[in-house]
């Protein structure tokens, strides 16, 4: 692996085994598409980050008032999803994920 493939420190493990996989597979080398894989993978993180709160804190919170309202972390999940899709898509992939089940990355 090249220094400009070099995989950034700051994202999880999860998304360090994405990262190698796809480089290696799809011989992604040049600067803007490595650019565009950590930022999909960055958020791609993100979701799961705010997946593993909503779990923890439920689909519903209280507000001050005790109304319930939805979790302001589902739209965060939401978007941070889709950014990733859209990464991926960007860089012309369609990519099966370990949490969407079996599969192989596809062209």
């Amino acid at each position: 692996m090249k220094q400009s493939e070099k995989i950034p420190n700051h994202l999880s493990a999860e998304a360090k085994k994405i990262w190698r996989r796809l480089v290696e597979e799809y011989a992604i080398s040049d600067s803007g598409g490595l650019e565009i894989l950590r930022q999909g993978l960055e958020a791609f993180d993100r979701a799961q980050a705010a997946r593993i709160l909503i779990e923890k804190h439920g689909l519903v919170i209280r507000d001050r008032f005790g109304a319930v309202k939805p979790n302001p972390l589902i739209s965060c999940e939401r978007d941070a999803r889709s950014a990733y899709l859209s990464a991926l898509k960007q860089l012309c992939l369609d990519v099966v994920t370990p949490h969407d089940g079996p599969g192989r990355p596809t062209r």
